[in-house]
């Protein structure tokens, strides 16, 4: 892809989570709605467009790490705390900040990760399992080397110890398993189809209705 080439050149591994998302569109990884906004206005207008309540979060190379860099806001109900949220981010950013990704905001009670890790020895591997700020913590997560099978995707979902959670949960609809399939299917392509992506993390992954739903999604090159 062009812009993994243009950051070939300019000598970024982690690609902003703007780039990271278009990679991950191309091989049709639900995600939600988003617009990239370089000032207030074009803000504004995005926060209106996918209409309140909405997240804000600032994107930039040597912005991986968002939280810990204090620049994400959620949540944000109307244009007055769309601009004090603004304001923070930039702030917190500094000269990091190359713009800011504009997000519906989503609610769920189930989170889950799903990824792809480029192993020295089996190549591209598929990881799935619990997320959110339990990923760390649980460590309830599996892997499979790619290419998947639709077989291997269901069988990673029954793998978890937090299988249940995919099942109707506390008055919510089951997870769509088969759009689930489609998701881990495309993850492992894309370290099929591209030996310069080192790793893949897409974390929380949420429920919409019945539809799982990339919220953060990040894409690590190779070292050169």
């Amino acid at each position: 892809m062009d812009l993994i080439k243009a950051a070939r050149k300019k000598g970024i591994r982690t690609l902003s989570e703007d780039d990271s998302r278009k990679v991950l569109e191309t091989y049709g990884i639900p995600l939600v709605p988003s617009h990239r906004a370089e000032d207030l206005e074009q803000a504004r207008q995005a926060a209106s467009s996918l209409g309140f309540p909405v997240a804000l979060k600032g994107m930039g190379s040597a912005l991986a790490h968002k939280t810990e860099s204090d620049v994400v806001r959620l949540n944000i109900k109307n244009e007055v705390e769309l601009e004090q949220a603004w304001k923070d981010v930039k702030e917190n950013a500094g000269d990091k900040l190359e713009a800011v990704l504009v997000q519906r905001m989503l609610h769920s009670e189930r989170e889950f990760v799903a990824g792809m890790n480029r192993d020295p020895q089996f190549g591209p591997c598929v990881m799935f399992g619990l997320g959110g700020i339990f990923t760390e913590v649980l460590k309830d997560v599996v892997f499979r080397v790619a290419p998947l099978e639709r077989r291997d995707a269901l069988d990673m979902m029954e793998e978890i110890r937090g299988r249940k959670l995919l099942d109707a949960f506390r008055g919510q609809p089951a997870v769509d398993k088969e759009a689930l399939v489609e998701l881990l299917l495309g993850l492992g392509q894309v370290g099929i189809e591209h030996e310069d992506i080192e790793e893949i993390d897409v974390n929380p992954i949420l429920i919409d209705g019945t539809k799982p739903v990339a919220v953060d999604a990040l894409v690590v090159l190779k070292e050169k």
